[in-house]
């Protein structure tokens, strides 16, 4: 997918793009074997781009892709890199500048973490590490600025991309947040549903009030249904977004709802 995009490239916007396209140039190899709609000097420079990209994909340097690409086009690193993602959303003690993180949930497509404040919530900046794409339902307004700030995390910096889901389903004409975007998708929560951001500041204050374990257990609940789900998501924005036969629409029983080990 990334290979059929040139608005990486310094000075391609979506208009030169589709310039590019109707001359039938379509991808990176189109547009080092063929003549490109600019001039002589522009299209040296953007085939010098074009090969640094083939290094730079050969690499898996999923990093310098996602600080190139525009936010909406970020969905274009999911197919590359989807074996090395990891899924995390984070919820705070509420929205003030005083608030702090009470936990995080981290899916990688195989297995769930949770991390809880006072616990070991600061186990997440080693665990997180190790992958090459962090994808996120709104994280780069919400969850990269808070882990930056209380962990010290700069998700926007080093091996990783960040795939903020968000932007993507907004170019798809999506409206509403993950809860509203996931109904019109048909995936249900049971016995979870009607819970949201507020109810999750709700549980925790109830948890720290009490020291019972269940709100916390359903916090936590909340939390990793949120990072299951958005792997459906990413894999339903991809399958919409690529041609028709690259593929198929995801069903919602793609969900691995086995995977949360809280109730």
């Amino acid at each position: 997918m990334l290979n059929t995009t040139f608005t990486h490239l310094p000075g391609v916007g979506p208009a030169t793009e589709k310039k590019f396209f109707d001359a039938g140039v379509n991808c990176w190899e189109d547009a080092l074997n063929k003549e490109l709609p600019c001039s002589q000097a522009k299209q040296n420079s953007l085939r010098a781009g074009i090969r640094e990209s083939l290094e730079r994909l050969e690499a898996g340097d999923a990093f310098w892709f996602g600080n190139a690409l525009p936010a909406s086009e970020q969905w274009r690193l999911y197919p590359h890199f989807s074996q090395q993602a990891a899924y995390v959303d984070i919820e705070t003690s509420g929205l003030h500048d005083c608030c702090h993180i009470t936990s995080i949930a981290l899916y990688d497509g195989n297995s769930v973490r949770a991390y809880v404040y006072g616990e070991n919530l600061e186990d997440f900046a080693d665990d997180i590490l190790p992958y090459k794409l962090l994808v996120s339902w709104n994280g780069r307004g919400f969850d990269a600025p808070i882990l930056r700030r209380h962990l010290q995390i700069p998700l926007d910096k080093g091996d990783m991309a960040h795939l903020d889901l968000l932007p993507v389903y907004r170019k798809l004409g999506f409206r509403g947040g993950l809860k509203k975007t996931e109904q019109r998708l048909g995936l249900g929560r049971n016995e979870l549903d009607g819970i949201d951001g507020l109810a999750a500041v709700w549980l925790w204050q109830a948890y720290e009030r009490s020291s019972d374990r269940r709100y916390l257990e359903t916090l936590l609940a909340y939390k990793v249904a949120d990072v299951l789900s958005l792997e459906f998501l990413a894999e339903y924005a991809l399958s919409l977004l690529s041609p028709p036969s690259v593929k198929p629409l995801p069903s919602p029983d793609r969900v691995r709802t086995d995977l949360n080990p809280f109730r």
